[in-house]
This record gives C-alpha cells, structure tokens and sequence, in this order.
C-alpha cells in the first residue's frame, strides 16, 4: 500500500524509524500537502458568502490549482521513495578495482540525477502553493486568515527541505551542464518562493493584528 495512503501513525512510525524511506523528501511532499490544504480550507470556508461574492471565482480557481497540488505532492511522497531506491542499491556497488569504481561512479550519477528529479519537483509545487497562498492572504476569509499564515509556513518548510534534499544528490554529479541548470532552478525557487512566503507571512500577521 502507498505510503501516502496509511495512517499518519504509520508514516511517522516509518518516518522515524531507521528504514531508508521515507525521509526528508517525503516529509517534505507530505509537510507541503497540510500546507496547501490549510490554504484550500480558507477557500472553501470564503466561497458562498456575500462578503467576498465579488472574488468567488477566483477563490474557485485558486481551489482548483490547490487540489491539484494537493494530489501531486501525496503523490511525492511514494515517487520520492521510489526513486531513492535505486541510489541507495548503488551506493553498495564494488570498489575494489578501476573498473569497478568507474562503474560504481558512473552509475552513482545516473541514479543521483533521478533521485534529486522528485525534490526538485516539490519544490516547484511548493512555490505553486506559496503563490496561491499569497492571493489568499489578500483575498480569503478573515475568519481563517491565520490558517493562510499557517500554510504558507509549512509550504515555506516544504520548499526548503526539498532544497537539501536536491542539494544533497547533487555531490555525485560530475555533468555541469545538469549541475548548473538544476542549482539555477531551485536557488530562483527558493529565493523567490521564501521572499513570497515570508511577505505573506507579514500580511497575515498585519491583519491579525
């Protein structure tokens, strides 16, 4: 059974224990998803009322993308294990001669490319959410405009774990061209999805207050 599909007992109980997977990629899928459904309940909770009928389709379209991204990132949690797999069979490659450490590398770099493909893809959906709750901060409901500050903490959170998780698969790869786009990618990713977070942050607070 997916990993995603359990009880939150059992991810935690797997997530601490000494089992390979799930890690910090995992948390990271997981951790975003509460995020973006923390935005979608202040979108539900704003749709239907008269005080915000003059934004009700976009809160509709904002919901749509934030089910979707829900979808995607519980989805990671499962992919993110799946493609560790291989790289962690790899790392136990032979080494004992030239050839050997020439395929053990060689393979260690395909494998890493692939493994660091789900975080890199967290992080792209964590600046989605990040974005979304961004509107919201503006638009949502005050009834649940704390839970926009919520979410978008632990979209923030999401986007950062993915970070090292890209950060650490990136070691093993000697191809600069791969290593360069990548590094160019998430460093935008996380500068500009931090920024955003951190601005909608003080929005919420600001009307709290």
């Amino acid at each position: 059974m997916a990993m995603s599909s359990n009880s939150c007992d059992y991810f935690l109980d797997q997530l601490a224990s000494k089992a390979p997977t799930p890690g910090g990629g995992g948390a990271a899928a997981m951790g975003g998803a509460i995020g973006m459904a923390l935005s979608n309940m202040v979108g539900n909770l704003t749709v239907g009322k008269k005080k915000y009928a003059d934004v009700e389709d976009e809160v509709k379209k904002l919901l749509g993308e934030g089910y979707e991204i829900i979808d995607r990132l519980k989805k990671m949690v499962d992919e993110d294990a799946e493609a560790f797999a291989p790289l962690a069979k790899a790392y136990g490659l032979p080494r004992s001669t030239e050839e050997e450490k020439a395929h053990k590398a060689k393979t260690l770099e395909e494998c890493s490319k692939v493994a660091l493909s789900v975080p890199l893809e967290i992080m792209r959906q964590a600046f989605r959410g990040i974005k979304i709750h961004e509107r919201m901060g503006q638009i949502g409901s005050m009834l649940a405009i704390s839970d926009v500050g919520c979410g978008v903490v632990f979209l923030k959170a999401a986007l950062q774990s993915a970070h090292l998780n890209v950060l650490i698969n990136l070691g093993a790869i000697k191809d600069k061209t791969f290593v360069e786009s990548v590094t160019r990618e998430m460093n935008q990713l996380l500068e500009e999805g931090g920024r955003i977070a951190d601005e909608t942050l003080k929005l919420v607070i600001g009307k709290i207050g």
